[in-house]
């Protein structure tokens, strides 16, 4: 890890999966809420993934995320942002973000930043829009406020509906 990284609970981790065949590369961005580009990019692939099984995404992406956490120092972050939702429905069953803070002892609060709605989930993702975008971004979050992930993804640099690292984020997975 770059020692030029400010040590304190101020960095966010995003996260994102993209999968091949048989494996998945995971990419991480280290930043901070006011940061156009990350602090740090870390990418590690993860072998043998599950098949894909509707309704359980999280047994295909949880292992890939945990992989890529063992790079990080887990001590500094704020939280984690997921490309996902923390939850299923309003219910409150777990999504991906949900899974992945219980599988860290509930200690790192997960920000779920979906692109797509699920549908009977109005009470535990909520749509912002960023930019001049008609498509909202649905954000949910647990072990953290939801009006401040709202608030701090809503002004994340970027002038569209993506914001500009989770962006990098993605492409990095793609490259």
């Amino acid at each position: 890890m770059n020692m030029d990284i400010p040590m304190s609970k101020e960095l966010l981790l995003a996260i994102d999966v993209y999968y091949y065949e048989q494996s998945a590369k995971v990419v991480g961005a280290l930043f901070s809420w006011q940061d156009k580009t990350p602090k740090e990019i870390i990418i590690t692939i993860k072998e043998e993934v599950e098949a894909y099984q509707s309704g359980s995404f999280y047994k295909r992406e949880l292992p890939c995320i945990l992989k890529l956490l063992t790079l990080v120092d887990m001590n500094n972050l704020e939280a984690i942002i997921v490309d996902g939702h923390c939850y299923t429905n309003n219910q409150k069953e777990l999504g991906l973000g949900g899974y992945l803070w219980k599988a860290l002892g509930e200690k790192v609060p997960v920000i779920g930043v979906a692109k797509n709605k699920f549908h009977n989930t109005e009470k535990v993702s909520f749509p912002i829009y960023r930019g001049e975008s008609k498509k909202p971004l649905y954000v949910s979050s647990i072990g953290y406020d939801i009006d401040k992930a709202k608030n701090n993804i809503l002004t994340m640099k970027g002038n569209y509906r993506i914001p500009d690292i989770l962006k990098i984020v993605d492409q990095k997975t793609r490259n």
